[in-house]
């Protein structure tokens, strides 16, 4: 019984979530309705300037057993919470794509400017409708969940499925570890990001399963130190850093590793447009293994259309491939292809790649590419030193 007592009152010391000034505000109590077909966004606005106005460690909770309609939602900070806890229990469905509201197409849910904020996804689920949407592939979709300028922040054992557009893009946030993220979208579904990374520094994504019709996790312009360990992604495009090029775009310090590639398209990419503007340089890929992927090691510096006629180069630096192991789809198991100014320090050790068809050995293909080799299958000579 001392036992009990004495854990319960270092719990209340060191966690703010057993503090007397906790105070829950349920949706249901600002006039939510909770079943599928009544807009709710107003009574999850209500919620929310009570939640960040209160001052302590508020919970904005999304009870279980509804289904709650959103059209776009803008839940803004900065708040006087000290920290904030948004704890999804229920389902929010986002409208069919013509029952979207005209100018408000960029996120189902966009939360901004808040910090220290946690959300507790655990039994809960959004699903973004994205089937009324991909038949449109010329049609500005929306993304399902934006995390703008939003520091020091955890979400964990969140849920999204069919998504318009990306499922999260996290976007000039400083310090956040996403964690047991489950997305799924089918893999003909274009453009369905699961997790989209801009301008951000300090960005950590563990442990969690995506399933997508484009990157699994894309990595772009001005991000600086992001991690990235134990995500199975299949079916989708791999994890991608870029695509860069069109702005001045740098990203540095990328660590992906103990992640799985299953029947995806591409695996560790890296994409560049062509004569585009910026660098990648730090990435590392390791222990991650592979079941027929077509291109499980890609660096593309002709990617897409879009040239500038005044660019010099995206410059491509330091990047180490370690400790790959499985199957392509087919031969191509390597393939550098780099542009005029050249990718330079690449590394490729303890890699095992073999084609998942006899008749078409895996083999690898380099232009301007320059690095070392060791221990890899297939040979890989064509890397210039």
């Amino acid at each position: 019984m001392q036992s009990i007592i004495t854990l319960a009152l270092i719990l209340a010391l060191i966690s703010p979530c057993f503090g007397s000034n906790d105070t829950f505000y349920n949706v249901m109590d600002f006039g939510a309705v909770g079943d599928a077909k009544t807009d709710d966004s107003q009574a999850f606005l209500k919620a929310w300037r009570r939640t960040c106005g209160a001052e302590g460690t508020p919970t904005l909770l999304i009870p279980s057993n509804y289904v709650f309609l959103l059209s776009a939602l803008f839940l803004k900070g900065p708040c006087n919470a000290t920290t904030i806890l948004i704890k999804l229990e229920g389902k929010i469905v986002a409208p069919t794509k013509d029952a979207w509201v005209v100018g408000h197409k960029n996120s189902l849910i966009s939360i901004i400017k808040v910090e220290r904020l946690t959300v507790d996804g655990s039994g809960g689920l959004i699903d973004g409708l994205g089937s009324s949407w991909w038949p449109c592939k010329s049609c500005p979709r929306p993304a399902v969940l934006i995390f703008e300028a939003c520091n020091y922040l955890t979400v964990h054992d969140l849920s999204i499925i069919n998504s318009p557009k990306s499922h999260i893009h996290v976007h000039g946030c400083e310090d956040a570890i996403f964690s047991h993220i489950n997305i799924t979208a089918p893999a003909t579904s274009p453009n369905t990001d699961g997790i989209d990374v801009t301008y951000s520094k300090n960005i950590f994504i563990q442990n969690s399963t995506i399933q997508s019709g484009d990157d699994c996790i894309a990595v772009s312009g001005g991000s600086v130190a992001v991690n990235v360990t134990g995500i199975a992604c299949g079916p989708g495009h791999g994890i991608s850093i870029g695509s860069l090029g069109k702005r001045n775009d740098t990203v540095e310090e990328v660590n992906v590793r103990n992640c799985s590639f299953t029947k995806t398209k591409y695996g560790a990419r890296i994409k560049t447009f062509p004569v585009g503007f910026g660098c990648a340089r730090q990435i590392t890929f390791e222990e991650i293994t592979l079941v027929e992927t077509r291109y499980p090691i890609l660096i593309d510096q002709n990617y897409g259309s879009y040239y500038l006629t005044n660019g010099g180069g995206v410059e491509i630096s330091g990047v180490r491939f370690r400790g790959f192991e499985g199957t392509s789809f087919d031969g191509r198991a390597i393939t550098l292809d780099c542009g005029q100014l050249g990718c330079h320090d690449i590394e490729l050790d303890q890699i095992n790649i073999v084609s998942s068809f006899p008749a078409k050995p895996a083999y690898c293909s380099c232009n301007n590419a320059h690095g070392t080799v060791t221990s890899t299958v297939p040979n890989c000579s064509c890397l210039l030193p």
